[in-house]
């Protein structure tokens, strides 16, 4: 979530600032070589890969902040967030992809970065190869689950993150829907907002504001970074000398990153985008094909489509638009997208094989089935019922809308995982689409289509 600001300062570079403003912020950035003695690696495609790591970093803020920003706990020798950004070859395009930290992955093998021993390739959550191996292991693990060879490697903590919007002046969010978090202190009313830099952590930290959890989180975190874009690209801040030295000085000064990225680079891709602005980014998240895929030692974790997510690569490494902007079908708004909510099915009727159509047809339209339908206790459902935890009534409305006509009863304690009995009266499921163009677990958006109006 931190790494978000990273980006602004290629968009910040792009006002073509001289040489020396850039080389003399040079010396700020900490240095890392994420790539030494790396083999059989993928093979370079068109335009450049950047890939974007967030860690902790909370031993660096005060104790007053660390409490009012709810920081507590030791700091963890992870990765918080993981994104790829791909800038297009012709530097009119920046291609945001979010690799959530519960994703499976397996490590190659390599040696432990505290005690040096060797160990065979084995599962992980993605989150926990920088532990074990620091950046040259992220990136060897990202490289070889995405095939996307990676040039460049930035990592920014908390201080960066919250430096940086302050020096911008704040960035401005909106949200249809009250955003409240006790874990972080996120307290939002439905409308607009200019976010400090403490606030701006807040709101891309939080995962308790609705039942979507992480892939929720990485939502937001896509929002902020458009409106990050916004804010640097329109504040005039890029034509200011002294006011872009500020900004970038804010980034760099908690930012690592590999030894080939330095002052001529950052211009050269800088004057090579002055253009840049919200609407030649665009965002997603890898498609997810399993939640809850359990492994031993591992725990629970997010298994990626293999289908959807090899397009999804590939297009990065032929360098093309993530996704053709067509007009969207026709399909009942909702308030939170299917592709967010899990969903056990039980058969409510004798009926041989209700459960498995419900469950196909509520999976086709985007609902994260379990694909595992059972039987329910009783099997004589007239109407079909949608059962679910209060903290989760948004997520019941969206999945009440797709079955028209069921009931939706309230159950204290059911948790994140909605059931649905399906009964007598069951006849079609019906396309629901989120109102809000950023959600969609796996869904392309341009920064454009979520900044504020």
């Amino acid at each position: 979530m931190r790494a978000v600001t990273t980006l602004s300062v290629v968009v910040l570079a792009s006002a073509g600032i001289g040489h020396a403003v850039v080389t003399s912020l040079d010396a700020d950035i900490a240095r890392v070589d994420p790539f030494k003695d790396m083999k059989n690696r993928p093979r370079a495609g068109h335009g450049m890969n950047v890939l974007l790591v967030g860690t902790d970093g909370r031993d660096r803020i005060s104790e007053t902040e660390r409490r009012r920003y709810r920081l507590g706990g030791a700091p963890c020798n992870c990765t918080d967030t993981i994104m790829i950004v791909h800038i297009s070859e012709d530097r009119q395009r920046a291609s945001v992809v979010s690799l959530p930290r519960d994703s499976y992955a397996r490590t190659p093998a390599h040696a432990d970065a505290t005690s040096g021993e060797r160990h065979h390739g084995h599962p992980v959550k993605l989150n926990a190869a920088y532990a074990e191996g620091g950046p040259q292991l992220t990136v060897r693990t990202v490289e070889a689950m995405t095939r996307v060879k990676i040039d460049h490697y930035l990592e920014v903590d908390f201080t960066s993150f919250m430096k940086t919007v302050d020096v911008l002046g704040g960035v401005k969010v909106c949200t249809a829907e009250p955003l409240k978090d006790s874990y972080t202190g996120l307290d939002l009313p439905a409308g607009t907002h200019s976010l400090s830099g403490g606030q701006a952590l807040q709101y891309v930290r939080a995962r308790h504001v609705d039942g979507a959890s992480d892939l929720g989180r990485m939502q937001r975190q896509q929002r902020f970074l458009a409106a990050l874009v916004e804010r640097a690209t329109s504040s005039g801040i890029v034509l200011n000398p002294m006011k872009f030295r500020d900004v970038t000085r804010a980034v760099l000064g908690s930012v690592r990153a590999d030894k080939g990225f330095g002052a001529d680079e950052l211009l050269d891709l800088g004057r090579a985008m002055r253009n840049f602005s919200p609407s030649s980014s665009e965002f997603t998240t890898v498609p997810i094909g399993q939640m809850g895929y359990v492994v031993k030692g591992v725990g629970s974790t997010l298994k990626w489509d293999p289908v959807k997510s090899s397009r999804l690569f590939a297009a990065l490494r032929e360098d093309k638009p993530l996704a053709a902007h067509r007009p969207r079908s026709a399909a009942v708004k909702v308030e939170v997208a299917p592709q967010q909510i899990r969903v056990q099915v039980e058969n409510g009727t004798g009926t041989a094989g209700l459960g498995k159509r419900v469950d196909a047809a509520l999976a086709a339209t985007g609902f994260r089935t379990s694909r595992m339908p059972v039987n329910a206790a009783d099997r004589g459902v007239e109407r079909t019922v949608v059962l679910y935890d209060p903290r989760w009534d948004r997520s019941a409305k969206s999945l009440g809308a797709a079955l028209p006509g069921s009931e939706l009863r309230a159950v204290k304690g059911l948790g994140a995982t909605l059931k649905v009995i399906a009964g007598a009266d069951f006849e079609r499921v019906r396309k629901v689409r989120a109102a809000d163009p950023s959600q969609g677990e796996s869904g392309v958006v341009r920064g454009d289509e979520v900044v504020c109006k």
